[in-house]
């Protein structure tokens, strides 16, 4: 599969068992396509493993470029780990990339302004739109940039948002919807939500795909050629599993995911109903928005 990694990352070990080497190095006189991954997740490894999975299936070449924020510190993930195969991301400002990924981050219950890291977050926003081709923010990264770049705020919800929601096409025009009409299986998992009546009425940001029980799934802005995905299409099928028999050992209050169980029953099993969703998804967004050839 034509995706480059850092050498000696897990996730390519992991793939390898699984019957999906990875190439050493793309051939002579191919410029692969490259996707920086800011993942703002604890457990890196995890999530680096659910990106390469959507990434190792499609036919163009991408080198996948873990970055990080510099000045960080760890309790998941030893800084040994972090300095080996990430790279401070304002040590590549100078330079041009096709593809961002921010991911989610175990932040929800503070106001952005709160977070840690937030000024240097803003600053990564504002450079992507300069030197990268598509942005595609997903989860607590979606509501952090739609807050920065438009105001909208994100609202607590009454009890977490949890499981597989159909998604409902309302652009089925949009090139990164293409082939999920009318509707796709998304999984959440959150404590807030983005509103659509707080979306602008003018403008090119617009919600492009829908749920009646989970509201929001993605918004699109084509003149900044900038996603917002506030679910886990990536997520790989026992994620929801783990997160709730966790909550369950730790007597927390959390009902079983929603639509994501077989008859709903937790001992019945896992239907990884999003799959082929999920590898459409970014297969349409590296054609369509990443890829140099789409314009």
């Amino acid at each position: 599969m034509p995706l480059l990694v850092p050498a000696g990352l897990p996730a390519a070990t992991t793939l390898k068992e699984e019957g999906t080497p990875l190439p050493d190095r793309a051939p002579e006189g191919v410029r692969p396509l490259r996707v920086l991954l800011l993942n703002l997740m604890p457990q890196k490894a995890v999530t680096e493993l659910d990106f390469v999975r959507m990434f190792a299936p499609l036919p163009q070449w991408v080198e996948l470029i873990p970055v990080k924020i510099a000045g960080q510190t760890y309790k998941t993930t030893p800084m040994a780990y972090m300095e080996r195969f990430y790279t401070d991301i304002d040590r590549l400002f100078g330079d041009t990339f096709d593809g961002l990924v921010v991911t989610g981050a175990p932040v929800e219950h503070l106001p952005f302004e709160q977070v840690r890291y937030w000024r240097q977050l803003c600053d990564i926003f504002d450079w992507a739109e300069r030197h990268v081709r598509s942005t595609l923010n997903v989860c607590w990264g979606a509501q952090a940039a739609l807050y920065h770049r438009y105001g909208i705020a994100k609202h607590v919800l009454p009890a977490k948002m949890f499981g597989v929601f159909a998604q409902r096409v309302l652009a089925p025009d949009v090139p990164l919807l293409d082939g999920l009409s009318p509707a796709f299986p998304m999984p959440n998992s959150r404590h807030t939500e983005v509103r659509r009546a707080d979306f602008p009425v003018t403008g090119t940001l617009r919600v492009v795909a829908e749920s009646d029980e989970s509201g929001v799934g993605l918004a699109v802005d084509d003149a900044r050629r900038a996603i917002y995905d506030v679910g886990h299409l990536e997520y790989e099928p026992m994620t929801l599993d783990r997160e709730y028999r966790r909550d369950v050992a730790k007597q927390l209050p959390i009902d079983p995911p929603r639509h994501y169980y077989h008859d709903d029953e937790p001992e019945r099993g896992v239907r990884f109903s999003w799959r082929e969703a999920a590898l459409r998804f970014y297969a349409n967004w590296v054609a369509y928005y990443v890829s140099p050839a789409a314009g």
